[in-house]
């Protein structure tokens, strides 16, 4: 029986090659606020929701053609490209899933002719007097490390009989992993696995995940991650 894969993406610090969503309100709001904001999310203070909000509040006077400029001088790790193409050519659905906003996704998606990557995101919006709004449409309160629930966005674009594989970095991926099969994780979201014995793959760069996604591919036999199964399992039973 064929293997199926489903591969989940993390955004900021994961495809990007630093944080745009953190960056853009430490370089436009103000700097005290925001790191004592950030403290706070990190330290489960508030939520992701909460969080956001009040960034987006310590950003006073907006220039949207500075912002613009800011988010186009990001790079991200371009050898997602490679996964992209990677997915394709194997049939393996890929799907981006970022706390962070569509403002700048679509922004960095359009630069680098992504395009058609199918993307959940929270919203953002850049109002008359220059203010930031955000939205949160997929919003779950029992996912409080993401205003974004992760985890919906994958139990609902995968199957029983499906492989779960996910790609992160940091905090708003805390909780997701927890209902995923294989991970592939560093720096923040590496150090969390190690000390909730997680089993993960570390990961420098997409290649990396290629590589062993080709390895998974080519077992006789592939075991899912068992503790994974019961988190999804308690899910479609509550719901």
């Amino acid at each position: 029986m064929e293997k199926i894969f489903k591969i989940f993406v993390d955004f900021d610090g994961t495809i990007s090659k630093q944080d745009i969503g953190d960056s853009i309100f430490r370089r436009f709001g103000n700097k005290e606020k925001v790191e004592d904001i950030i403290t706070k999310l990190l330290s489960d203070e508030i939520t992701a929701k909460q969080c956001w909000l009040s960034l987006c509040d310590s950003v006073e006077k907006l220039d949207k053609n500075e912002l613009n400029e800011f988010i186009d001088s990001i790079e991200i790790d371009h050898t997602f490209h490679n996964l992209v193409d990677y997915s394709k050519k194997n049939e393996m659905e890929l799907f981006v899933i970022s706390d962070g906003f569509n403002y700048y996704i679509d922004r960095v998606f359009d630069r680098e002719n992504l395009r058609d990557i199918k993307y959940y995101s929270n919203k953002l919006k850049i109002d008359s007097n220059n203010k930031l709004i955000p939205s949160f449409p997929y919003l779950d309160q029992n996912c409080t490390t993401s205003a974004n629930c992760k985890r919906n966005h994958i139990i609902n674009n995968s199957g029983e009989d499906e492989y779960t594989i996910f790609i992160g970095d940091g905090n708003s991926d805390k909780y997701t992993v927890q209902f995923c099969d294989f991970i592939f994780a560093k720096d923040d979201l590496l150090k969390y696995c190690e000390v909730e014995r997680i089993t993960y793959f570390p990961f420098n760069n997409f290649n990396d995940v290629i590589e062993k996604i080709d390895e998974l591919k080519s077992r006789r036999r592939l075991k899912k991650r068992y503790q994974a199964e019961l988190k999804r399992r308690e899910i479609y039973i509550n719901e």
